[in-house]
């Protein structure tokens, strides 16, 4: 048996699915060739008029190192190892064995399947660019680097996934990016075991100290103007192949309230917006619970004519405040979970029969009264201003819900004092959760609910501690 036929056995032992094809070919000169690829992520065109094509003038006696100078393919290595060969085509790479030698050249001719360059769904901007991520890490890499052309963006790309062997690219801007930071990162990528690393939220979840938390450690976005934007600041961004959302650390909880599109408009509009975002999610979050503690505890609080309202709309409903209440946020959850994961019309539909239809009966059956429905949907609304935060703001809307109906507002009191200390004492990466509030950062409160001029951001959030602190060399104030 031949050198090449050992070798393709060899690959086809471990790589024995039908889509992992081998393409054995002569070339002109009676040298034998055998090229090993996965067939759907590797680039057969390419393959044939790079590789094949070129390699047709070997004749037989020519050396390794001729073979190696007809490779017209920008991307070639050598390889000696059979597991690396095995890594090589299941990453989408071709291999090419040469027969008489036992060493390969692999060929970066990777082509997965990816989707267009469209607008991100959860991050819809009137004024700024439009381009979202997507799941190829190659192309994210790109629309990042198309931003930053500095020789000091450094991308640092390690696999994690004891099975997928996902690739995961650190982004950091050297000089900026607070020292040893995309070190610590990259060490607690690697320190996980797990098997097959889907999606970036995997990745998240395994470098924050506090998995269980209701609260997130790690900024997300999906545009790759928002993502250069915070690795400017000095933090670092973590792509990961096969996901279109970006991570980056060290994460404050008052990123969130800021969107792109603040910094391509007034600063008098983007601060307005702010501050109505934040007003908005302690609405959505407080409001329900409000209004079970009055009506249950302390009817007091309710302006006279309003409780005359609420009292009258009420009357002879069959459930208690807290179950009408609880029954009302259930369907909401439950309807907005249908609409989601039904076909676009079907759930388009759904909508409107839960929230007209149902809505509409069940007052008129006297189950629930309409200031229930009201104050569930204006909580609701209240939320989805600040996409980002909608799984912990739901459920501490529950959460509050639920102490509000069963202690009152002494309960909300202190659960809001607790949930505020435990925030206090959270970090980031050495970052506080609820920078530059707590602890107290005078600069960076220009760029936090209140959005100043950019002649007046010249310096770097001081929170994340970045090593550059001058973005803005210009003296000029206007």
């Amino acid at each position: 048996m031949s050198t090449l036929e050992k070798n393709i056995k060899a690959v086809k032992k471990i790589l024995s699915s039908e889509d992992v094809l081998v393409f054995e070919f002569l070339s002109d000169g009676g040298k034998k060739f055998a090229a090993i690829y996965a067939d759907g992520i590797c680039n057969k065109e390419l393959l044939g008029e790079l590789v094949i094509k070129p390699l047709r003038e070997v004749k037989k006696e020519d050396s390794i190192e001729k073979v190696r100078l007809l490779l017209a393919s920008p991307e070639v290595k050598e390889g000696e190892k059979l597991q690396d060969a095995v890594k090589e085509i299941s990453d989408g790479n071709a291999v090419l064995f040469v027969d008489g030698e036992s060493g390969y050249f692999i060929l970066g001719l990777k082509s997965p399947p990816a989707r267009a360059i469209t607008e991100p769904p959860t991050q819809i901007a009137v004024k700024g660019p439009r381009e979202g991520f997507i799941e190829e890490i190659k192309t994210n890499m790109g629309l990042v680097r198309k931003r930053i052309k500095s020789d000091k963006l450094q991308f640092k790309t390690v696999k994690s996934g004891k099975r997928s062997d996902t690739a995961i690219a650190i982004v950091y801007i050297e000089g900026v990016c607070p020292k040893g930071l995309p070190e610590k990162v990259e060490r607690e990528i690697a320190e996980n075991n797990i098997d097959v690393i889907p999606d970036s939220s995997y990745v998240s979840a395994f470098i924050s100290k506090r998995p269980r938390s209701i609260f997130k450690r790690c900024g997300t976005s999906e545009k790759p103007d928002i993502f250069c934007a915070k690795i400017s600041e000095g933090r670092v961004g973590i792509l990961v192949d096969g996901s279109p959302i970006a991570i980056t650390v060290p994460y404050m909880l008052v990123e969130d309230f800021q969107t792109g599109e603040d910094y391509y408009s007034s600063s008098y509009r983007a601060t307005t917006l702010r501050i109505i975002r934040l007003i908005s999610v302690l609405l959505g979050i407080f409001l329900p619970a409000f209004y079970i503690s009055a009506q249950l505890y302390k009817a007091q609080l309710i302006p006279f004519r309003l409780l005359l309202k609420i009292a009258s709309s009420s009357q002879g409903l069959p459930l208690s405040p807290s179950i009408e209440m609880f029954l009302v946020l259930l369907v909401l959850e439950v309807l907005n979970e249908a609409s989601i994961r039904m076909p676009k019309y079907v759930g388009l539909a759904l909508s409107v029969v839960g929230a007209l239809v149902l809505g509409d009966t069940a007052v008129k059956a006297g189950i629930i009264s309409t200031p229930a429905i009201i104050i569930i949907a204006f909580s609701a609304i209240c939320l989805y201003t600040v996409p980002d935060l909608v799984e912990t703001t739901t459920t501490l809307r529950w959460i509050f819900l639920i102490i509000a109906g069963s202690v009152g507002p002494f309960g909300v009191v202190v659960l809001s004092v607790f949930i505020i200390c435990y925030l206090v004492t959270e970090q980031s990466y050495g970052v506080p959760l609820l920078a530059p509030f707590a602890p107290l950062v005078g600069s960076d409160l220009y760029d936090s609910m209140v959005k100043a001029n950019m002649y007046t951001l010249r310096r770097r959030p001081g929170s994340i501690k970045s090593r550059d602190k001058v973005r803005l060399k210009s003296e000029n104030k206007r």
